[in-house]
């Protein structure tokens, strides 16, 4: 039975990732930061955030709004952990059970779809909701790539070098203080002036010329990255699409098919171009945004300013329209972010400061 372990620890103040040794004990574990002090983090105070399919670390994390978090690359952790403190029950993915829960899941699916047309409305929507977090990352690419095809053709795309390097420098900076994330991360900015960003499964966002012209900053634009990119990280497009497409894209997400959801591409790009997501995906996209944000430490007020800009087009220019019809504002929404941007205690630095943003705009 194996009880030490290595992984990386990060204070939730900080950006800094340290080296960590972690240690299994049967109440709680142990994490000793390389040149810091020990701590004990009880079972009963972790939640465990990611690590739930093979080839994802193991994220841990402690506490309320900016928690604590330990990353263990090996999920082999998990099963130790298991064996050092058994009582921890459900409470930690445990992956020998991965085996059993995928054919639950392929159960669940094939009974929901021969039941009749009255448990079909909500049978649907429930099955959405199990298969997203489960689904393979390759199959989630897969149709990302297909609607890429119809949302942002070549010959639509801006191509310009710098544009594209400063979307990609936005990209990195966002990321960098969180985990590695499951996707590669492409912004694709698209030569139409539609006001609307859209998130698209597998770690792509579209951006349309439209919206980045309602920019005033580079922070504005990270702003809607941000909130997009949550889209992408939670999977709320990957449930949307699997929800609204058809009943064979849910199917094909369940049992992992990579090939058939090519065939999706038009619909899925449809459904994604008229989504709108619930209220709950809306939030948590604006709150885990706003983190993403300050881990960063691009200022929040970023975000803020753009989404005010917008409810304030709302009742008097059509152009913010499609940005609203995607991303209705709730009024107390703006309100949220503002107190969360209070309660930061970082340092912002600026973003792109080398760049001209107003002519970097228009080079598309």
């Amino acid at each position: 039975m194996r009880t030490d372990w290595q992984g990386v620890y990060l204070d939730g103040q900080t950006a800094a990732r340290q080296a960590a040794s972690v240690r299994l004990m049967r109440e709680g574990l142990e994490i000793t930061p390389a040149g810091g002090a020990t701590r004990l983090w009880p079972y009963r105070e972790v939640r465990q955030t990611q690590g739930f399919y093979a080839g994802e670390q193991v994220r841990l994390e402690r506490g309320g709004e900016l928690p604590e978090t330990l990353l263990i690359p090996d999920l082999a952790f998990l099963e130790s952990l298991h064996e050092v403190a058994p009582h921890v029950g459900a409470r930690f993915h445990d992956p020998g059970r991965r085996r059993a829960r995928l054919w639950w899941t392929v159960g669940a699916a094939l009974s929901v779809v021969a039941v009749s047309a009255a448990i079909y409305v909500w049978g649907i929507p429930a099955l959405a909701a199990l298969a997203a977090p489960r689904v393979p990352v390759a199959w989630e690419e897969n149709v990302g790539s297909s609607a890429i095809a119809y949302l942002a053709p070549p010959e639509r795309r801006c191509s310009d070098p710098e544009l594209r390097a400063a979307m990609d420098a936005i990209v990195e900076r966002l990321v960098a203080p969180g985990p590695p994330p499951p996707y590669t991360l492409r912004v694709y900015v698209v030569n139409r002036p539609v006001v609307n960003a859209l998130a698209v499964p597998g770690g792509s966002v579209v951006v349309f010329h439209g919206l980045l012209e309602q920019t005033r900053t580079p922070e504005e634009l990270a702003g809607v990255l941000a909130h997009e990119l949550q889209h992408v990280l939670r999977r709320h497009a990957t449930r949307a699409v699997i929800q609204d497409v058809s009943t064979g894209l849910l199917l094909m997400a369940l049992t992992g098919d990579v090939t058939g959801p090519l065939a999706y591409g038009l619909e899925t790009a449809r459904t994604l171009g008229q989504l709108r997501y619930s209220r709950r995906a809306e939030e948590e996209a604006d709150v885990e945004g706003m983190k993403m944000l300050r881990a960063a430490r691009v200022d929040p007020a970023g975000m803020i300013a753009f989404f005010e800009t917008i409810q304030k087009d709302e009742g008097a220019e059509p152009k913010a329209l499609t940005y609203l019809s995607t991303h209705p504002m709730a009024a107390d929404r703006i309100a949220r972010l503002k107190a969360m941007a209070a309660g930061w205690r970082g340092t912002a630095e600026p973003l792109l400061a080398d760049r001209d943003w107003p002519a970097l705009m228009k080079r598309c």
